[in-house]
């Protein structure tokens, strides 16, 4: 640690990183960081810039669907330290490609929203029914 590295107790990480105390000590239980956490003698957590830093990139990749097992796997890559990068890419490529998936299921169903936006927009604006869910009529 240098001189000038501040340290923040959990709840000022916390409110940093916009998770919960409880979500800090899951994830430092759940193996998600790369280095220890630094405790001081009383057994109080202390998060640095870089814990934080790495705590956002973990917020990114849990927020886009990366599996805890798989962030764990990423955390533990890094804390072994170099001659792994070929497995750090190809674990973020997978989730790049996954992420590049959902993307395009989430463009495809805004294009319908969208489109139906359109139509009721048109209908309304004419002053017309309901030009698409409309019940069938019924036969006897």
């Amino acid at each position: 640690m240098t001189q000038s590295e501040e340290l923040l107790p959990i709840s000022a990480a916390a409110e940093r990183s916009g998770l919960s105390v409880h979500a800090l000590r899951f994830y430092e239980r759940e193996g998600l960081f790369p280095a220890p956490v630094r405790r001081d003698a009383a057994g109080r957590r202390w998060y640095s810039e870089w814990d934080l830093e790495w705590l956002e990139l973990c917020t990114k990749l849990r927020s886009s669907g990366m599996p805890l097992p798989a962030i764990r796997r990423y955390a533990e890559l890094i804390a072994a330290g170099t001659g792994n990068e070929t497995e750090r890419l190809e674990l973020l490529r997978r989730h790049q490609a996954e992420v590049s998936r959902q993307i395009a299921d989430l463009t495809a169903c805004l294009e319908i929203v969208s489109f139906k936006v359109g139509l009721y927009e048109e209908r309304l604006a004419a002053g017309g029914p309901d030009p698409v869910w409309a019940p069938p009529e019924q036969t006897s």
